[in-house]
């Protein structure tokens, strides 16, 4: 269960008065099922919400309630207090400045200083160390053709280097990882595709506002797919590169081998990516089976070799 969307919920029902189970689904994307859920835990909570029945009925906070800010733990507004700033950091807008005030009006004054230790432990910081200059511009203008639903053009840079222009309905926003996507239906393929920002050049807001379709969800999740493809092969490498290593495998892949070296167990994909990961290594890492992958490297090498020669 998720804290923001029930602080979203009792905000919306503070200011809208009264609001179906099927409205706030369609708004947080869950089940009226899940929204039963949270408005009874709302309950639970103190603040009272009521049923009305019949047309035009929903969920209403009872007339005449306040808010009591000892509602929230300390725990729960530090946590929505770090979501929003991490957030505002890479993210402007006035919809996340009044989060931010709204979330802070909560805070009793004896929890204060609580709170603001709290909040300070953990630093969540989305922006990339390098290359950011240009997404936070994009990120404005695909907020902006979201709330408005406007075409965006936008040149593109595809696999293997393959520049193309596209117009896309934008439907999504998604951070992952450390990198911000665009989730549109793309009419030059007459599909829904995810567009990474930092491949988008001369992003531009179109006049024409489009009907919304019904949206598809990103798969954005791959583990199952990562461990059907995925092998291990063996690698041996210099301890000075073992911080890089340890952000694609565990500590418990690596065997000593001597002074300087470890044997380790290393996930492994036949593409570009991956091969390109090893080389990225340089002479710091030596691939030592299988035999095939090893001499796929070899000649990898070579070419790029050839590249000086002439």
């Amino acid at each position: 269960m998720k804290v923001d969307r029930l602080v979203s919920i009792i905000l919306i029902l503070l200011e809208k008065k009264r609001i179906s189970a099927q409205e706030l689904a369609a708004i947080f994307e869950v089940s009226p099922r899940t929204i039963y859920r949270d408005i009874d835990a709302i309950n639970m909570a103190g603040v009272p919400v009521r049923g009305a029945s019949g047309a035009g009925g929903g969920f209403e906070i009872m007339p005449g309630y306040k808010m009591d800010k000892k509602v929230f733990s300390t725990d729960d507004l530090s946590a929505l207090l770090m979501g929003l700033s991490s957030l505002s950091d890479i993210m402007r807008g006035d919809e996340l400045i009044h989060a931010l005030a709204k979330v802070r009006s909560f805070i009793p004054a004896d929890r204060a200083k609580e709170i603001e230790l709290k909040v300070s432990q953990i630093c969540i910081d989305f922006r990339p160390w390098t290359g950011s200059r240009t997404i936070r511009p994009c990120i404005e203008t695909i907020k902006s053709a979201l709330q408005e639903s406007r075409l965006l053009s936008f040149a593109y840079i595809a696999h293997h280097g393959k520049k193309t222009a596209r117009t896309v309905e934008p439907y999504q926003l998604v951070l992952k990882g450390s990198h911000w996507y665009l989730q549109g239906y793309c009419r030059k393929r007459n599909a829904f595709r995810l567009f990474r920002l930092s491949r988008m050049s001369n992003l531009q807001m179109q006049t024409e506002i489009f009907t919304p379709r019904e949206t598809q969800k990103p798969q954005l999740n791959f583990d199952d797919i990562w461990e059907t493809l995925q092998t291990r092969i063996k690698i041996r490498i210099h301890k000075s590169i073992m911080d890089r290593a340890l952000d694609f495998c565990a500590y418990e892949d690596f065997s000593p081998d001597g002074d300087s070296h470890y044997i380790v167990q290393f996930p492994f994909i036949e593409n570009e990516y991956h091969y390109n990961l090893l080389l990225s290594f340089g002479n710091k890492c030596e691939c030592l089976e299988p035999l095939h992958i090893r001499a796929e490297i070899k000649r990898r090498i070579h070419t790029i070799a050839a590249l000086y020669e002439s």
